[in-house]
């Protein structure tokens, strides 16, 4: 005798609270996130909705300023961006940098940290690591001479002179290792070049057989206010793969902070 299938398991109940039109709502503007303006037929198609259905959130997303029609072709505005403000709005520095560290870690497999300036050090507050290339293990919240570190340099050359003056006058410039930079004209000179150029290089000055290349983070003011680098071994990695494999996306994931901070202040 021939069994009946069993009929598939009904979907799970949704809470009565839910809103199935805002989630479907929210499913049109998530389909015209992509990189071209959409025809109706494609937000239907993605969304799963009918084409009717379709219409009436655009042509409602449209009234609202949400969504610009040219044509046949629906495209989100800049006013969807105030859907994320509040929550930019509400995080920090550290919050607001790892997703991009994340991002930049996984392009370029080296670890990537950000720190700020506190008294005469770096202090770290954000880190994506890949693997330990230092004898001494980082993590939020350790400290490194500023004047021997790539963030400590670009986060010194964005000081103001007499600022600078008094951080100098109270760091104690020695030589970590035969490559440290430690004596102060020469280090003047050096963060001139930093602030020129508008990054900085570190070869093997604060442990041998590290180099590291940072980036300034600036606020909407344009002030200096964080530092982001990237730390690989001189072993693997020469001066010139430094400039032209890790350099690049370093100041691209810099300026990327700078966007997100800027939304969130």
């Amino acid at each position: 005798m021939t069994q009946t299938p069993e009929a598939p398991p009904p979907p799970p109940a949704r809470d009565r609270q839910f809103v199935q039109s805002l989630e479907r709502g929210l499913s049109v503007i998530r389909a015209l996130s992509a990189p071209e303006p959409q025809t109706l037929s494609d937000v239907a198609r993605t969304t799963g909705l009918t084409r009717a259905a379709s219409r009436r959130f655009l042509l409602t997303l449209q009234q609202l300023g949400y969504v610009h029609l040219s044509g046949t072709r629906f495209a989100l505005t800049p006013q969807v961006l105030e859907l994320g403000y509040a929550y930019l709005s509400s995080l920090t520095l550290p919050e607001v940098a790892e997703p991009h560290l994340e991002r930049l870690v996984e392009e370029i497999h080296e670890s990537s940290s950000v720190s700020v300036l506190d008294g005469t050090d770096v202090v770290y507050v954000a880190r994506v690591s890949t693997r330990r290339i230092m004898r001494v293990a980082i993590s939020v919240g350790t400290r490194f001479p500023a004047y021997a570190t790539s963030m400590g340099r670009v986060l010194l050359a964005g000081l103001e002179p007499a600022r600078l003056d008094a951080v100098l006058a109270r760091s104690e410039l020695v030589a970590l290792t035969p490559e440290t930079i430690h004596e102060e004209g020469e280090l003047r000179a050096e963060l001139e070049r930093v602030r020129a150029q508008g990054w900085a290089l570190v070869d093997q000055e604060l442990e041998a057989g590290l180099r590291s290349v940072a980036a300034p983070i600036h606020d909407r003011d344009g002030r200096v206010v964080a530092a982001i680098n990237v730390s690989t071994q001189a072993a693997r990695t020469d001066v010139e793969d430094v400039h032209a494999a890790l350099l690049p996306p370093l100041l691209a994931a810099a300026q990327a902070i700078e966007r997100d901070l800027a939304a969130a202040r």
